[in-house]
């Protein structure tokens, strides 16, 4: 069991061993697998937690939370956050500064090849967290990755999987996440973007680019608006016709873009979002 708080900048917090350095984070292995207290403090940190019982607090800043498994207690701190969960024993503890927590499902357990299973699973696990996000004010948002990420990431890979998920709840307790670099590939991507706008379920609009070829790994393959191959003005113009008025995040990660200074990408980011997005 293990104790670790943040520095106060860009944390990558990680049970030892389960990966290597972030560049633009502050490499801070967890010693342990069993039940840790971690808490980010203030900054943007990436937070991935053990297999016990963990108590995680993100802080303040816009954090990346994966439980890891176990009955974690989870505490938001200020900030658009997004957590993978993978058990249903998780809570949401209150006092966030956030109306929105964006859920990333978690990939297959294990060994297992039972992909129908792991999805019922996740359904079974968003309505056990419904009542506590209720009580803290926070609508879930379910957001699909590419497929590429099914096995260890998340089994939820299309937007219609995502309101099947959904469609049990009301829509303010459960909506979707929409993310145009997972998303873009799916041929039946703009009904469902209209079948989400008319349940009123868009509660977060995500913007990045494909680049290819991917890095390896793929997870830091997400380019600036206007540097890949997707039709962004086409999901921006989909989504807003859907009735979503809410932020548009441009969410990237790649290493090129994160050695570059800081305003130089903030300038190119904006005028992507204006090029495409307004």
């Amino acid at each position: 069991m293990a104790s670790i708080a943040g520095t106060g900048g860009n944390d990558f917090i990680h049970v030892a061993g389960q990966g290597g350095t972030v560049p633009g984070f502050n490499d801070m292995p967890v010693a342990t697998d069993t039940g840790d207290t971690i808490d980010g403090a203030a900054g943007n940190d990436l937070i991935f937690a053990g297999v016990g019982a963990d108590s995680i607090t993100g802080g303040i800043g816009n954090d990346t939370i994966d439980g890891g498994g176990g009955a974690d207690v989870i505490s938001l701190g200020g900030g658009n956050d997004n957590v993978t969960y993978r058990g249903t024993e998780v809570s949401i503890d209150g006092n966030s500064g956030t109306d929105t927590l964006v859920l990333v499902s978690g990939g297959l357990p294990g060994k297992s090849r039972d992909l129908d299973g792991a999805r019922r699973h996740v359904s079974d696990a968003i309505g056990a967290l419904v009542p506590d996000a209720r009580a803290a004010g926070v609508r879930l948002a379910i957001e699909p990755l590419h497929p590429m990420f099914c096995s260890d990431r998340c089994v939820v890979a299309t937007l219609g999987q995502a309101l099947e998920a959904a469609a049990p709840h009301p829509a303010d307790a459960v909506g979707v996440c929409i993310d145009t670099y997972h998303l873009w590939w799916d041929d039946q991507i703009w009904r469902h973007i209209d079948e989400a706008g008319r349940q009123g379920r868009i509660a977060a609009f995500q913007l990045a680019d494909w680049i290819t070829p991917l890095p390896e790994g793929v997870l830091l393959g997400r380019g600036l608006p206007g540097t890949g191959c997707i039709d962004l003005r086409r999901f921006a113009t989909a989504v807003r016709n859907a009735g979503y008025q809410g932020y548009v995040e441009v969410e990237v990660f790649h290493e090129q873009v994160w050695s570059r200074p800081g305003a130089e990408v903030l300038a190119e980011a904006y005028a992507g979002y204006r090029a495409f997005a307004t």
